[in-house]
């Protein structure tokens, strides 16, 4: 199915009405826009896990980067002796394909080998159209295990910008664990009343100590681009990039108001008409053909691993 009548469908499936291509308003009908119309060719690179590395150190400094320890094609090229004790692998194309090793001697490698395959084999693109990620070559890398001595985890500090200017962040705490939690905050570091797909955390969480230096780097990374949400983490004084994301959460999750559950549009903080925006596309990615059958089991797996 092409992309344009296939995330209509994804998109009614989820809010009940189709998208106003012609004259998008609300956040995610603009990102969705944003997958069919404006396709620069550098976006692949940008979310590519292991290339993206580069681009960071060449544009804010390789000290935001955090170290890779290896990369490869397949699993079985990985020689574990060669690895520290404590590291983690990912692969270079999708989300959620993580294994944490935080002792090599407890690892299940059979586990690990079976996640890892598995987001090997995962196209990525097919979930929601996210189409730079079609460009992505699939590799396993592995990065250096980074944990926050003071909070005991990795926080995800994470800035929706526009035009270059950050307008709202929020921060990924408990994650790992199946108790992950979202917290929303506008730019001067205070909570908003705001929850996505999961809940508030139900403690205080404290300003990270370099979040001016977050927002300095996010205006940096973000520049030239209608929308990007550009992470980072800080572990132990440093300030590390974390990715950065094009389509949040795949474009098809609403913001909501904690008070009456209601929904929340953050589409305004684009400063223009997208249909006004000059369209970019290339012709080897303007759409793809599958199986009108594989179209839906891949919906319906996609709904199954939301409600995980």
């Amino acid at each position: 199915m092409p992309d344009k009548p296939y995330l209509q469908i994804f998109y009614y499936a989820e809010f009940g009405k189709f998208i106003d291509f012609k004259n998008p308003k609300t956040f995610n009908e603009k990102l969705n826009w944003l997958k069919l119309y404006y396709r620069r060719p550098d976006l692949i690179t940008l979310v590519d896990k292991y290339e993206v590395k580069k681009y960071i150190a060449d544009k804010i400094g390789e000290q935001y980067v955090i170290p890779t320890l290896g990369v490869w094609d397949k699993f079985e090229d990985i020689n574990f002796n060669e690895l520290p004790n404590q590291f983690v692998l990912k692969c270079t194309h999708d989300s959620g394909g993580l294994v944490v090793c935080k002792d090599k001697s407890k690892l299940d490698l059979k586990k690990a080998k079976e996640k890892i395959e598995k987001s090997l084999a995962n196209n990525y693109y097919l979930w929601t159209r996210e189409w730079s990620y079609k460009g992505v070559k699939p590799r396993i890398i592995a990065e250096k295990y980074m944990e926050d001595q003071e909070t005991g985890e990795l926080r995800d500090y994470k800035f929706f910008c526009f035009n270059g200017e950050p307008k709202l962040m929020f921060v990924a705490t408990e994650r790992g664990v199946k108790n992950t939690k979202f917290d929303f905050y506008d730019m001067q570091f205070n909570h908003m009343n705001i929850v996505q797909h999961y809940p508030n955390s139900v403690s205080a969480i404290k300003k990270p100590e370099h979040f001016e230096k977050m927002l300095e780097l996010a205006k940096k990374l973000s520049e030239g681009f209608p929308h990007v949400r550009v992470d980072f983490y800080e572990a132990n004084g440093q300030v590390y990039f974390g990715e950065m994301t094009f389509y949040h959460f795949g474009a098809i999750v609403p913001l909501k108001q904690k008070s009456g559950i209601k929904k929340l549009e953050i589409g305004w903080y684009f400063q223009k008409k997208l249909a006004n925006m000059k369209i970019i596309q290339r012709k080897d990615f303007v759409g793809c053909r599958v199986n009108q059958h594989l179209t839906m089991d891949l919906m319906n797996d996609y709904y199954k691993r939301r409600k995980d």
